[in-house]
């Protein structure tokens, strides 16, 4: 899988998203994507408690500890690279959490708008 360049959705050089725990979707700390990432996991989304009750609620719980994939679980605070439909819906359901514009893929503006993105920069 080759990466796509990783520029952020302000046109420079993709920043770190969070290494802890390690997100995106090569588990590298940014949101880097490619071809391969379907669920184009490009914004970078500092979680709330709010945002992750939504989440669990249609279906991706992303709080609950998965020990048999190493995976701890998320808290409130922590940086994760969101699918960019998921970070759309949850704004159009007014739980949408902030964002580091400067970690966001640029790819993530084939689904949201830069305008709505701006609204939530942390």
């Amino acid at each position: 899988m080759e990466k796509d360049e990783s520029i952020n959705v302000l046109g420079e050089p993709l920043a770190v998203c969070g290494t802890d725990p390690v997100t995106g979707f090569f588990r590298d700390g940014s949101c880097n994507t490619c071809a391969a990432d379907q669920g184009s996991h490009t914004v970078c989304a500092v979680l709330t408690a709010e945002f992750l009750a939504y989440s669990k609620y249609v279906g991706n719980d992303l709080s609950t500890p998965r020990p048999e994939y190493g995976f701890a679980g998320l808290n409130p605070g922590d940086a994760w690279c969101l699918c960019a439909a998921r970070f759309l819906q949850a704004h159009d359901e007014g739980c949408a959490p902030q964002i580091n514009l400067e970690a966001t893929h640029a790819r993530a503006l084939d689904i949201v708008p830069l305008e709505v993105l701006r609204k939530y920069a942390a």
